[in-house]
């Protein structure tokens, strides 16, 4: 029997999560849920990196949770997703199957892994537009105006966490949090790392067939269909700048190159979310990513079953 109830693959784009993910289903009789902020979206679907297809091996499809759940221009959080993938889990569990939690926002599944109740708070849109204007320095100011026992969870280091952590202080000024039951989980966590020159090569590729395959196509149809300009460029990188394309701020070449560069630093802030994971007691089993997805998957499974 193995120790653990749950396997994680995290790792920044482009570095073949999901076939992993799908890899090990297979082999394990499981379940994939998804782990990332906006593929829980309908109609976005070439700019997410869905990849379907991918979900299909030895002709079957393994079932996925957490996809395709809301319409364009809903909104998601990090306590959304906490509820969701509870469900999910324990359903899988309840067919005695395997949950495997896949993804690339590492904020996501680091809520699963830390006691962090304050994802519950809900978002104070008047607050946030109140504090928009504010500098840096006015934010850490004014955050310091609360009770230290709600200020103590703070991150500092930009001024989007800081407006938050007001929200967060703001709100239990008047409010008391009430500790949620949530079933337990005991993960095994795998990260695929890959060299810095074969994951700009790989971003840049895909990038190229993600055009090709009509991702222009796909953002002027959200447009279309109601999705404001303004809610679309929040909802990632692909995107913010299609929707500057298509204004005419960029013209092809540029709109290529800038999103290129983008998304490579994209995947750079990921591994160093990752990292500080690790610094927040996070063990998390490093697998070289240009290693065949068979071979990988023997890792995942010996490291499951060990006993050491």
């Amino acid at each position: 029997m193995a120790d653990y109830n749950l396997i994680i693959i995290l790792g920044a784009t482009a570095s073949g999560k999901t076939r992993l993910a799908v890899q090990v289903a297979g082999q394990l009789n499981g379940e994939v849920i998804s782990a990332d902020s906006r593929q829980v979206f309908r109609k976005m679907n070439i700019g997410t990196g869905k990849d379907l297809h991918e979900y299909k091996i030895n002709n079957k499809i393994i079932p996925h949770h957490l996809i395709d759940i809301l319409d364009p221009g809903e909104r998601y959080h990090v306590d959304a997703f906490k509820n969701d993938f509870y469900h999910a889990f324990e359903t899988i569990k309840s067919k005695n199957k395997w949950p495997i939690l896949c993804g690339g926002t590492g904020m996501y599944i680091h809520s699963l892994l830390q006691n962090q109740p304050y994802t519950a708070i809900p978002i104070n849109d008047a607050l946030r537009s109140e504090l928009l204007s504010f500098e840096k320095d006015q934010l850490v100011e004014l955050l310091s105006n609360y009770p230290e026992a709600h200020t103590a969870h703070a991150d500092r280091s930009s001024r989007k966490r800081l407006i938050r952590a007001i929200e967060i202080a703001a709100y239990l000024k008047n409010h008391d949090i009430k500790e949620k039951i949530t079933p337990e989980i005991r993960p095994v966590i795998f990260g695929l790392k890959n060299q810095i020159e074969i994951t700009r090569a790989k971003i840049l590729s895909r990038l190229d067939q993600r055009l090709e395959n009509g991702m222009i196509e796909e953002v002027e149809s959200l447009i279309a269909g109601g999705v404001p300009k303004d809610i679309l460029v929040f909802y990632g990188l692909e995107y913010k700048f299609i929707t500057n394309y298509l204004d005419g701020l960029l013209n092809y070449q540029e709109l290529k190159s800038a999103l290129g560069i983008a998304i490579c630093q994209y995947a750079k802030r990921q591994n160093t979310f990752f990292r500080k994971m690790e610094k927040d007691q996070v063990n998390i089993h490093w697998l070289d990513a240009s290693f065949p997805a068979q071979a990988l998957t023997q890792q995942i499974t010996d490291k499951i079953y060990s006993k050491v």
